[in-house]
């Protein structure tokens, strides 16, 4: 990785943590650190069960647990077990909970207005739309790809979430039944294998890889969720796709496609792909694809 990359990153993590205010231990003057003000912000209206906040957090147990019970101790937030599952606790926020989180917002708002304040109109577009980039590419990095079995209840969802656009989308709407894949579990070793996407713990995108002996690799079920779209999950997808099905001694990767999807066929070009001849006859494609890849079976 690119040496001076890695110090622009370091000098501009610097300066975030310099401005912000995280440095101190009574954030926003409020007197309780970083990380119980931004648990607060999590904890919301609603409340949310710990597991969640751990996850959306990327925070291991001991540490949030330390910081729900300063929380508690401090009368701002209440922990307790699920009626119908005592494994699951749900933390919610108390009223001075709520009043410390609004008076939280509103000093955040001030620390917002003050980054911006001493620079003239141009460079507050600027700086705007360049933090607007930042967070875009760091949602992505945070995007973790899994190998799972079809089954897998984030499996599960994101194919029902699937289906559901394609019925919508399709002008003869979607049926897996008829299509030539009824059953994802055709995807898993030794003929195939299915990746889910999870940003912050959620479920927000699939692709699975067919590795049918004697025929070329093949691509299925790849879909990102609507407001995960832009941050390159497709792409990211397909690349981690054609490096499984490389490892497995394939040196050709097809998938086919619909015509109503236009940014995935957009997409399939970008990324080197070949409009060929109808390979199979699924019901639903009007487009076929492949791509000559680099076969490197592992030893």
């Amino acid at each position: 990785m690119d040496g001076t990359q890695i110090d622009q990153v370091r000098r501009f993590n610097r300066t975030v943590t310099e401005r912000v205010g995280v440095l101190h231990g009574h954030y926003l003057g409020r007197g309780r650190p970083v990380g119980e003000a931004r648990l607060l912000w999590e904890i919301g209206e609603q409340g949310q069960d710990v597991r969640r906040l751990r996850e959306r957090l990327g925070l291991d147990s001991g540490y949030v647990s330390r910081l729900l019970r300063s929380l508690e101790a401090d009368g701002l937030v209440t922990v307790e077990p699920r009626p119908r599952d005592r494994r699951v606790r749900t933390v919610r926020l108390t009223d001075a909970g709520r009043a410390e989180r609004a008076a939280l917002d509103r000093r955040s708002d001030e620390l917002a207005g003050s980054l911006l304040e001493p620079l003239n109109a141009a460079q507050r577009v600027r700086l705007v739309a360049a933090m607007a980039e930042v967070d875009r590419l760091l949602t992505a990095a945070t995007v973790a790809l899994d190998r799972v079995d079809p089954d897998h209840p984030d499996a599960q969802h994101c194919l029902r979430s699937y289906f559901t656009e394609l019925r919508e989308r399709f002008e003869t709407g979607f049926d897996p039944a008829r299509s030539l894949l009824p059953d994802a579990g055709g995807l898993r070793p030794p003929h195939g294998l299915f990746l889910v996407a999870r940003l912050h713990g959620e479920p927000v995108g699939c692709a699975g890889l067919k590795l049918p002996p004697g025929a070329p690799a093949e691509v299925k079920r790849m879909w990102v969720a609507p407001h995960t779209r832009g941050l390159g999950l497709g792409r990211r997808f397909l690349a981690e796709l054609e490096a499984r099905a490389a490892q497995h001694g394939f040196d050709v990767l097809r998938l086919d496609t619909n015509r109503a999807l236009g940014a995935a066929i957009g997409l399939y070009h970008s990324y080197g792909f070949q409009e060929v001849a109808a390979f199979n006859d699924e019901p639903y494609a009007h487009h076929w694809f492949e791509k000559r890849i680099t076969s490197v079976p592992s030893e």
